[in-house]
């Protein structure tokens, strides 16, 4: 039996949700539209304003309905440190620890060349004109500690200072609270090299 053309497009529209295969896809599919035909209007509905109404911010790249997002209007937050993260969801998740009060850079990505992304395809010469408006003393690169992560992470710090800005990275280590004998062998290493004086 031949599967609906609408069915086909369907399935094949969800596969390009990371980790979403092709019999994932097909589950989701077929749970949409035989138990929740509401859920399914409302995420087409969702997905549709949000493709008309969201855009990049215009300094930190990251999704906003304005020219500027809620973080780049606040003009509390300090203009001196930049802290360049991969995603939203990164940038969400540094403010989510009130630890930090300066301005974002969003990537939208990381450097793969496995996947074809090079630096022609992440918005480095966005961040590096961002990087050189004039107030910007400290760049904090927070990427992900992959190894995609951090070759982006290399790169960009070669390129900005270059520029002659001072870069910073995140550090590595052990979690709060976590015990050393629960602790992968790289992450303890890590904290060593890592260490600082008290």
């Amino acid at each position: 039996m031949k599967t609906p053309s609408p069915l086909n497009r369907l399935i094949e529209a969800l596969r390009v949700l990371p980790g979403v295969g092709p019999k994932s896809a097909q589950r989701m599919a077929y749970h949409l539209l035989q138990r929740d035909q509401s859920g399914a209007a409302g995420l087409a509905q969702a997905l549709a304003e949000a493709l008309t109404r969201l855009r990049h911010c215009a300094r930190c790249n990251t999704f906003t309905e304005h020219e500027l997002c809620e973080l780049c209007a606040d003009g509390s937050r300090n203009d001196r440190q930049l802290c360049v993260v991969e995603m939203p969801a990164d940038l969400l998740r540094m403010e989510q620890t009130l630890a930090f009060k300066g301005r974002y850079f969003v990537l939208m990505g990381r450097l793969s060349p496995l996947d074809g992304i090079g630096p022609g395809d992440i918005h480095f010469d966005k961040l590096v004109a961002r990087a050189q408006d004039g107030q910007v003393e400290e760049v904090i690169l927070s990427t992900n500690f992959t190894v995609e992560g951090e070759a982006t992470a290399h790169y960009l710090a070669e390129l900005l200072r270059a520029q002659g800005l001072k870069v910073s990275r995140i550090a590595r280590g052990l979690p709060v609270g976590g015990e050393l004998e629960h602790v992968d062998s790289g992450t303890l290493a890590q904290a060593l090299i890592e260490r600082r004086m008290l």
